[in-house]
C-alpha cells in the first residue's frame, strides 16, 4: 500500500484491476477505448478543482497518459499526483434511454515514467489506480445502476431509481 500526505491507500496496475475485476475492467475499458478524448481532473496548487481534455491508452496493463510541456495537468500531477479520469458518455437517440452504453471513471495516483515516446514532447504518466465506476441503465432502462471495485473491497453495485 502506498498513499500521499500519510495515508495509506491500496493501488493497482490496471492488469491487477483486469485480475480481480475481469468484467467490470472489460466493461470500464470498452467504454474508454470508444473514444479518443477523455476528461481528466487534477488539483491545482491551491487545492481547486482542474478538468483538463486528454487521451489515455491501456497497454501491456497498465493505463497511460501524457501531458504537453509545461502543461498545467502535468505540473498539477507532479505536484499532487491524485487523479480522476473520466470516459466520454454520449446520450442515446431520443426516446431510446435503454441504449445509453453508460460511462465509466478510474480514480488513482500518477506515477510519472519520463518523457512521451516519439515525435510528441512532454510528460508520462502511468496509473496506480485505487477506483473504477461504470455507470449504466439496468435491463429494463427504469434504474441507474452504478458498479464500482476499489483495491481490497471487490466489485460493489448499487441499483437507484
Amino acid at each position: 500500500m502506498s498513499g500521499i500526505r500519510g495515508t495509506l491507500t491500496p493501488m493497482a496496475s490496471w492488469k491487477d484491476v483486469e485480475e480481480q475485476a475481469p468484467e467490470l475492467a472489460a466493461r470500464a475499458r470498452r467504454l474508454f477505448d470508444a473514444h479518443t478524448h477523455k476528461t481528466i481532473a487534477t488539483l491545482r496548487a491551491d487545492g481547486a478543482p482542474r478538468i483538463s481534455g486528454i487521451e489515455a491508452q491501456f497497454d501491456a496493463g497498465e493505463l497511460t497518459f501524457g501531458s504537453m510541456p509545461d502543461s498545467r495537468k502535468g505540473a498539477d500531477l507532479r505536484r499532487d499526483p491524485r487523479f480522476a479520469l473520466h470516459s466520454t458518455s454520449v446520450d442515446p437517440p431520443e426516446g431510446a434511454p435503454a441504449e445509453w452504453a453508460g460511462d465509466a471513471k478510474i480514480a488513482g495516483r500518477a506515477v510519472a515514467t519520463g518523457p512521451l515516446d516519439g515525435e510528441v514532447s512532454g510528460d508520462a504518466f502511468r496509473a496506480d489506480v485505487t477506483e473504477v465506476v461504470v455507470t449504466c441503465l439496468n435491463e429494463a432502462a427504469d434504474r441507474l445502476v452504478v458498479e464500482f471495485w476499489r483495491e481490497g473491497s471487490g466489485v460493489r453495485r448499487v441499483e437507484r431509481e
